[in-house]
């Protein structure tokens, strides 16, 4: 896991009346937390919940012109800005790219995809790549009996719910 990676926390989708307010589609629990985006070019003043998304001020966002022209930028933060985790929590960015391999040591691809259907996180393994083409996708539950163990180097999948 790299400490100093981006990674986004909300999107920009849109502009909000005309004082360059923006839209926000979030992807953390309290955005307000955090000030600065983007390497400190963007500042959040306010945010409050809208009928499409999140409402936000950005201090540098003026008008609606710039808030549209901010369209689809992402609001990022150092991974180490997050709050530290307990045992068996876990940063959708850290398991991301991760190699996955069976309880018996086989190399099953990697971490491509973690989805959130309802009823807990389903992890997407990409195998990898045969004769040019893309490698067969499965997903497994990413709960303690699909999922033994992980860490910063590897993604441990029990081979009952290998496909």
């Amino acid at each position: 896991m790299q400490q100093d990676n981006p990674v986004t926390l909300a999107v920009i989708i849109g502009a909000h009346g005309v004082t360059g307010e923006v839209r926000l589609k979030v992807f953390t629990e309290d955005l307000a937390a955090y000030t600065d985006f983007n390497g400190g070019t963007l500042s959040l003043k306010s945010v409050r919940h809208g009928s499409n998304g999140m409402i936000a001020r950005i201090a540098e966002v003026t008008d609606r012109n710039k808030a549209e022209a901010l369209r689809g930028t992402e609001l990022t933060v150092p991974r180490s800005a997050l709050p530290p985790l307990e045992d068996g929590e876990y940063y959708h960015t850290d398991l991301l790219g991760l190699p996955a391999v069976s309880t018996t040591g086989e190399a099953l691809g990697h971490v491509v995809a973690i989805d959130d259907f309802g009823a807990g996180d389903v992890i997407e393994i990409e195998r990898p790549s045969e004769d040019g083409k893309p490698g067969k996708r499965f997903m497994i539950p990413m709960n303690a009996d699909a999922v033994p163990e992980w860490d910063a180097e590897k993604l441990v999948v029990e081979v009952g719910f290998i496909v």
